[in-house]
This record gives C-alpha cells, structure tokens and sequence, in this order.
C-alpha cells in the first residue's frame, strides 16, 4: 500500500452501505408527518452529507418551531425498520476493505447507534470496529471539518496522512479542509448521472463508482496526486 497515508476514514451512508434512499425516505415521511412537506429526493438534495442535528436546526429555523424533543428518535426508529428489509453494503465494499491494509476508521453524520445497526446489518462491522465515530462526537458536523480531525485524532494520524472516502458535498469539504486527501464515490444508489462532477468540484482529487476500483486508486492518488491537485 502506498506510503503517503497512514489512514483511510470511510464515510458511512452512501460509501460502507447503501442507505441514503431508505434514511431520506425515513426523515421525509417523518418530517411530512409533522408538518414539513417533503420529498424523500428533496430531502437528499438539501440534507446529504449533513448531520441530523443541524438538518433539524435549518427546518426549524425555516418553520419557526421547534419538532417534538423525540422527532429523532422516530426518524432512528423508521430508518431501522426500513434496514432490517432493505439495507444492504455497497457492491464489494467488504472486499475493499480486506484489500487495504492500511489502518481503518468510519467518520460518520449518523448516530452511533444508526451507524452500528447499519454496519452490522450489512455484514461490515466486524471488519471496522471498533474504530467508529460519529458527528455527535464533536460540536460542529460536516462540512466542517471537526469529525475528520476528531478521528484523526482518536486514530494518532496527522490529517495530512490521512485519505477521506466520501460520497457528499459536504463530506468532500470537510475532508478537505480538515488538510486531508478526498476521494469521491458516486456508485451509490442516491446518486444521478453526473454527481461525481459535483463532488470532484468540491475537492475530490479523483472520483470512482465501483469499490472493485478503490485499493489501486488509492496507489495511484499516491502517487500521482497532491490534495491541491486533481486526478482525472
């Protein structure tokens, strides 16, 4: 494995499983339910990447109200219901991760609780744990870039040797300015004909939509690419 990194930080939802379409489905029948009109396909395009709470904090800011002190709670306990029929982990993300054998973490929006039935349900926390971290571990979520800087931390590896997998906006800032190397992966089934341009225009220096790719894109990022420099 390349020795420019010490550490891969994979994002959750989109990237280690394919639970973008159920968790806004979840979140849109909750928040319609609740007085908030909105598509599931809405809610992926305002919400992706961003953490629940602050999602929460923009739409009651927006209706002027607060939601029910347990509206997180129902959106955990429609996502989980949705999981047990129709989570699945993205297409050979396992084998992936066997491939690498550099040091591994997950660096996610979701709750630790959401994140761990996830993985579990999909048959990858075995191969991750128990280095998991979760944006209600620090006081600002994505795009900012405390989560990242968080596992890092927790991880003893400078950011700069860190590389970031992300499949949203907001991830790819964060990983960004966190000092870190981005790459973007679009193969997720939220994804639509050109969203890896939205992430390489982030700041992803490459971006990839089969995880069969990921190991020897990882060789070449190495080699070939800075993270001021971008890698078609």
């Amino acid at each position: 494995m390349n020795p420019n990194f010490d550490l891969v930080i994979f994002d959750c939802d989109g990237v280690l499983v394919d639970s973008e379409v159920i968790s806004c489905r979840a979140h849109a029948e909750t928040l319609t339910r609740h007085g908030y009109p909105i598509t599931a396909e809405q809610v992926l395009e305002r919400f992706l990447g961003v953490s629940d709470r602050e999602a929460r904090q923009t739409i009651e800011r927006e209706i002027d109200r607060r939601l029910p002190d347990d509206f997180e709670q129902q959106v955990k306990a429609a996502t989980l219901k949705f999981y047990e029929g129709d989570l699945q982990a993205i297409a050979h993300v396992g084998e992936a991760i066997g491939a690498i054998v550099l040091p591994k973490c997950v660096a996610s929006s979701g709750t630790p609780e959401k994140i761990r039935h996830g993985l579990t349900c999909a048959g990858l926390y075995d191969q991750l744990a128990p280095h998991i971290f979760s944006a209600t571990q620090v006081s600002r979520g994505k795009p900012a870039p405390d989560l990242f800087l968080f596992a890092a931390k927790q991880m003893n590896i400078s950011p700069e040797r860190c590389i970031v997998i992300e499949d949203s906006v907001p991830g790819v800032t964060g990983g960004r300015a966190a000092g870190m190397t981005v790459l973007g992966f679009h193969g997720g089934s939220h994804c639509r004909p050109g969203y890896g341009n939205r992430l390489r225009d982030a700041g992803a220096v490459a971006v990839f939509d089969d995880m069969r790719h990921l190991p020897g894109l990882m060789e070449k990022i190495g080699v070939e690419a800075t993270p001021n420099r971008t890698v078609y």
